[in-house]
């Protein structure tokens, strides 16, 4: 401890072996030791004492549109970059789509560096895009650093991001799997997309009846019979069908290497409470219903569901229209998506223990940091959030630092307040004041 340079103390400090009082030092932004909460401070060292706020990793959000650049009224580094340092989020990995032009080339992967090195307020890694035409590009996008490759099975919502046919998921998976990649999918399939009734208009039933629950369950058999074929690694983006839940299983059971990630969305919002016309609850999948949501929950407490990422997904607010078939499906949700989680988690009896490993340990693992962010254990990044977990707010859109400040959560009390968010030992948010952006660009760990 003699060479710690910052100690953080608290009375709950989540750690891989649980909740302790304890006192984690830290130098050169690195974690060097959890210690007994009444160890003694070296000379020269800055104590932080948070009290009986908990101290817990940063969270690990594997799943962002940044759209940025190309859609930057629609996002961007700068603003996304601060709602999630606000919401305790000290690490994101930015989807290959919104932006313009799309991480489908190693030199679309430059142009999106250069736009965000000095924007990003956390650390920042890129996903690549897997398209019909772009195998060619998917060994040179892995070496330059990518974390593994979006595709959609269905139409993306952009015409520069087409979606992959079987015979194309095959090839490209193919490739991704002869080096090690990893390919992420978003899982619908548009041939019961096609067939279900398409009615447009403000009622959500019919919005709902329009992504039904076989589109998903489909796509994802199809896809786990393509992973166990080329023996390739997949992970199932934004599940909100419980009924691909056996298939999961089934799968895992037998060794396929598959991997499921759900949304803040899907765990606390049901469809029942959505109002006609009220488009910014619309995503894809869609929300479904609360007893889809209570399996869902199950699959999380299981092992079933990996990990819970925010899909945050803006547009401008002139394209949430109250016409469900044309209004832009995203959510914007990363400020505040520890706090939802945490909110309906504790209600159903849940620690905020299983919050950091579904929200920050295993998304780390998902894109190969683990050695690095996750946990707080010696050798990993300082990156920290400081909660008070039985304080509440009520979301007002106006103090979100999102661009666009369209909610789902709008006047909705959540618990869990976000005092500071410290990222390798620099705290970049704290009360509402941020730092200059202290982000730094991340590469898939060789």
């Amino acid at each position: 401890m003699s060479d710690a340079e910052l100690v953080l103390r608290s009375t709950r400090v989540i750690t891989p072996e649980g909740t302790r009082a304890a006192a984690v030092t830290v130098s050169a932004g690195k974690i060097t030791a959890v210690l007994p909460y009444d160890a003694q401070v070296p000379a020269g060292a800055r104590l932080e004492d948070f009290g009986d706020h908990v101290l817990l990793p940063g969270l690990v959000d594997t799943h962002v549109h940044v759209n940025d650049p190309g859609r930057t009224e629609w996002e961007g580094f700068w603003t996304a970059t601060r709602a999630a340092a606000a919401g305790g989020i000290t690490t994101l990995i930015d989807m290959p789509l919104n932006s313009l032009p799309p991480t489908t080339t190693v030199e679309n992967l430059r142009v999106k560096q250069e736009v965000a090195a000095d924007k990003a307020h956390i650390d920042v890694g890129f996903w690549g895009g897997a398209l019909p035409d772009n195998v060619k590009d998917l060994r040179p996008l892995h070496d330059a650093g990518v974390f593994g490759f979006k595709a959609f099975l269905s139409p993306s919502g952009v015409d520069e991001f087409p979606h992959l046919d079987q015979d194309q998921l095959a090839q490209s998976l193919a490739e991704i799997a002869g080096f090690g990649g990893l390919l992420i999918v978003h899982a619908e399939d548009p041939h019961h997309l096609a067939a279900a009734p398409q009615h447009g208009g403000p009622r959500y039933a019919d919005f709902l009846a329009s992504r039904p629950r076989d589109a998903e369950d489909t796509a994802i058999a199809n896809l786990v019979a393509q992973a166990r074929r080329l023996h390739a690694r997949v992970h199932v983006l934004h599940l909100s069908s419980s009924d691909a839940l056996p298939l999961i299983r089934a799968a895992r059971a037998e060794g396929v290497h598959i991997t499921v990630e759900t949304c803040p969305h899907y765990l606390t919002l049901t469809a029942e409470e959505v109002p006609d016309g009220a488009s910014e609850f619309k995503c894809c999948p869609p929300i479904r219903e609360a007893a889809n949501q209570d399996l869902l929950w199950e699959a999380l407490a299981d092992g079933t569901v990996d990990c819970v990422v925010t899909d945050h997904s803006p547009s401008t607010a002139d394209l949430k229209t109250d016409d469900f078939a044309t209004a832009w499906g995203g959510i914007s949700g990363l400020q505040l998506s520890l706090s939802a989680v945490w909110t309906e988690a504790r209600r159903r009896g849940h620690g905020l223990e299983d919050v950091v490993r579904w929200m920050s340990t295993r998304t780390a693992a998902l894109a190969g940091l683990e050695a690095a962010k996750g946990a707080i254990a010696p050798g990993r990044d300082a990156d920290f959030a400081v909660l008070a977990p039985d304080e509440t707010f009520t979301v007002d859109p106006a103090g979100l630092q999102h661009r666009n400040r369209v909610t789902a959560y709008a006047g909705k009390t959540l618990y869990g307040v976000v005092k500071s968010t410290w990222l390798r030992g620099e705290r970049i948010v704290a009360d509402g004041e941020f730092s200059e952006p202290k982000g730094t660009l991340l590469s898939r760990p060789r």
